[in-house]
């Protein structure tokens, strides 16, 4: 176990799960408390996270939570950086993710746009493209862009459910099983679209980076009307009455009330809801238009 001193002034390692730390934990001493154990921890820190955001989570009171000394906690992780990465990864545990299929044999998977009936290329054809990414068939074609908006959704969602998250999701390399699970889903699944391996890095930028902010934002102003102690829609009428009562601000906010009536829904929520509904079909449509740029369409 480290010390409290030695915590202090050791500088941040750079992850939990490059020291073993996030897989083996330590054997109980007579000493510590029964019952207490990484994953109950890391359970009570999820949950006092989720009450009470983290500006407010500290060890001492995550210790108070268990009924425990802090002491205590340390034994099982040696900084609060360390239970915070944790968390984050338990969180992402959560996530119900789509079968992608198979990853494709290069050995054996033909590549995009084959030859008839796997016939090789007629001589003085080109060669080959090495950053075409494999075919991935029909059935995965198909499906693809029901398993991007499942795991957008469920992105979002966790997101919003644990606002804490993504101020932390920076800060960490976030390499724990079930981060990685959900990263590694997310590469399959782009790799089904069919787009060139050069583009696919950019493709899940483009869909997860947005997810990331708009789910940030929602779980925000969804705790900021959690504090006020009002509903999304009280919380959303009261500021816009309050700007639109300004003078200076009247004119500039006209348009944007017009768009959001225009957009349509009778709640801040279900306008929200059409909101990225509509944006993640953009970005659908944006892949599909850059694989037929590129030649690779189904």
């Amino acid at each position: 176990m480290v010390s409290a001193g030695d915590r202090t002034k050791r500088p941040a390692h750079s992850s939990v799960w490059l020291e073993g730390g996030g897989r083996t934990p330590r054997t109980r001493k007579a000493d510590q408390p029964s019952g207490l154990d990484r994953e109950r921890i890391t359970a009570a820190a999820v949950r006092l996270l989720d009450a009470e955001g983290l500006a407010k989570f500290s060890m001492r009171r995550l210790a108070a939570e268990l009924n425990v000394t802090a002491m205590s906690v340390y034994w099982y992780v040696d900084t609060k950086d360390d239970l915070l990465e944790l968390a984050i990864d338990a969180v992402f545990g959560e996530l119900t993710l789509p079968d992608p299929g198979p990853v494709p044999n290069p050995n054996t998977d033909p590549v995009s746009n084959p030859s008839p009936e796997g016939a090789p290329a007629p001589e003085g054809a080109p060669a080959p493209d090495p950053d075409r990414e494999r075919d991935p068939g029909p059935e995965a074609a198909a499906d693809w862009r029901v398993q991007l908006r499942e795991l957008a959704t469920g992105y979002r969602a966790l997101l919003v459910r644990h606002p804490w998250v993504s101020p932390l999701i920076g800060r960490f390399l976030n390499i724990g099983p079930h981060a990685m699970a959900f990263a590694l889903c997310v590469q399959r699944v782009i790799g089904n679209t069919g787009l060139p391996a050069h583009g696919q890095t950019g493709a899940m930028s483009a869909v997860f980076q947005f997810v990331y902010g708009f789910g940030t934002i929602e779980g925000h102003f969804i705790q900021r009307c959690t504090s006020a102690g009002l509903s999304q829609d009280e919380y959303y009428r009261e500021a816009m009455s309050a700007v639109l009562a300004q003078p200076g601000y009247e004119r500039d906010f006209r348009r944007a009330t017009e768009l959001m009536a225009a957009r349509g829904g009778d709640t801040v929520q279900e306008m929200r809801e059409r909101d990225f509904d509509f944006a993640l079909e953009l970005l659908i449509a944006g892949i599909e238009a850059m694989k037929r740029r590129d030649g690779t369409a189904d």
